[in-house]
């Protein structure tokens, strides 16, 4: 599992060898300064949508922010025991992912598990630029894209323009677990 302190360590890292301020890139960002500074500090977990967006106005790749070496790979396996944690349950979201390809260096995608706890109430909504799918393994749940709602359950997928605000809740007392795959271009 990596370290969610790692995460904001790497970022900075990355800010400082691009010779970016807390400001320029908060400012490339269109997040606060402050936020930014937390996000470093490991004082806020950010979700997997603002973590893209950082990533993108740092020029580089989710996979970078996570720490992931490059090497010249042309296929990865990720056993069930070697997935690691992007994002813990109640850590400012709700949700928690747990990688699937974090083997992979600059992929064009970011499959994961996504897991909602039953008790999730409210959500943030999340809107970045790209294409997602989630198919839904386990339980049942409300997903909001735009003004819509849809009810998926277990084996149902959608497909949506992730750039239109989304979030989902679960449908009843159970977890809802679900592949989760992020395309960013």
């Amino acid at each position: 599992m990596i370290p969610e302190s790692q995460i904001g360590k790497n970022i900075k890292a990355l800010r400082l060898s691009r010779k970016f301020t807390l400001e320029t890139l908060a400012g490339k960002a269109g997040l606060t300064k402050g936020y930014l500074s937390k996000v470093e500090n490991s004082k806020k977990s950010p979700p997997v949508s603002t973590l893209i967006v950082i990533a993108k106005a740092l020029g580089v790749t989710l996979s970078q922010i996570f720490g992931e070496e490059k090497k010249a790979v042309r296929c990865s396996v990720v056993k069930k025991g070697e997935r690691q944690f992007m994002a813990k349950t109640g850590a400012g979201f709700g949700y928690s992912y747990e990688t699937l390809a974090h083997k992979y260096p600059d992929k064009k995608m970011e499959p994961s598990i996504l897991t909602i706890p039953a008790d999730s109430k409210k959500s943030l909504v999340f809107q970045h630029d790209g294409e997602e799918m989630v198919l839904v393994l386990e339980g049942a749940m409300r997903f909001f894209h735009g003004g819509d709602e849809y009810l998926l359950e277990a084996g149902d997928c959608v497909y949506y323009d992730s750039s239109v605000p989304h979030y989902a809740l679960p449908a009843d007392h159970r977890d809802v677990k679900c592949v989760d795959v992020i395309y960013v271009p």
